[in-house]
């Protein structure tokens, strides 16, 4: 059941992304395949961290070299918890097909979180 709704999820948020972004089909939105859902997951989380990449550059440039040290610190200690985090999660389809999927969208929903939490120390620096 679990892995039904989410294909699901992944379909409905691919089409969604396709529609607002009005260029040419994404081929992620008509995916049918499990192949072809886990390169779509594995698309996503790449684009997460693209623009956590980003962020991160960001806060990094505003920030004193003492801060710079804390963040540096805090992202490796994010990584460890990001990556046991989402092989604890995908695991429990261990031997699956769909566990790449799984994988991917814990990377990618994990990284969209962080990026909002860098963006967030950005806002509260500019105040």
């Amino acid at each position: 059941m679990k892995s039904v709704l989410l294909c699901l999820t992944l379909i409905v948020v691919s089409g969604a992304y396709t529609l607002a972004q009005k260029k040419k089909p994404d081929p992620c939105a008509s995916a049918q395949s499990q192949a072809e859902m886990n390169i779509c997951a594995g698309k996503e989380y790449k684009s997460a961290d693209t623009e956590l990449n980003q962020v991160y550059q960001k806060l990094n440039s505003i920030l004193n070299d003492e801060e710079k040290s804390q963040l540096k610190e805090a992202e490796n200690a994010w990584i460890r918890y990001r990556d046991l985090k989402c092989e604890f999660v995908a695991d429990q389809y261990k031997g699956g097909s769909i566990r790449p999927m799984i994988h991917g969208l814990c990377l990618a929903d994990v990284t969209r979180n962080r990026t909002a939490e860098l963006r967030n120390q950005i806002k509260d620096r500019s105040q």
